[in-house]
């Protein structure tokens, strides 16, 4: 089970995303559990595999948005650099760096269990 203080840990800046969802730290914590099934992340994974930069961008910047509205920060400026870097189309492997963020997110997912 996900609790603040492992939240804390991971990087989360859990009164502000507490504060987002007023004042409810229950309510936040069932948004966050839901975070590693969010599918942005397989959207990004597949659209960085095929090469395809418009659709990794969507993803990316869709997923910066939930990650930054729950302040998982950690997680939020990795996403937030990729996104900037597909914003800007250029041209690399982002292999690497959607690992990092994949790997995040099951850094996550495991608290859940």
């Amino acid at each position: 089970m996900i609790t603040i203080e492992d939240l804390n840990k991971l990087g989360a800046n859990t009164d502000e995303g507490i504060s987002r969802c007023m004042g409810s730290e229950q309510f936040y914590i069932k948004l966050v559990n839901m975070i590693p099934d969010e599918k942005g992340f397989v959207n990004l994974k597949t659209a960085v595999a095929e090469g395809d930069l418009n659709a990794a961008f969507e993803a990316a910047h869709a997923l910066k948005g939930v990650l930054g509205n729950l302040s998982l920060d950690r997680m939020y400026n990795k996403c937030s650099e990729i996104t900037e870097l597909l914003r800007a189309r250029t041209k690399m492997d982002y292999t690497p760096l959607v690992s990092e963020l994949l790997s995040m997110r099951d850094e996550l997912d495991a608290l859940r269990d």
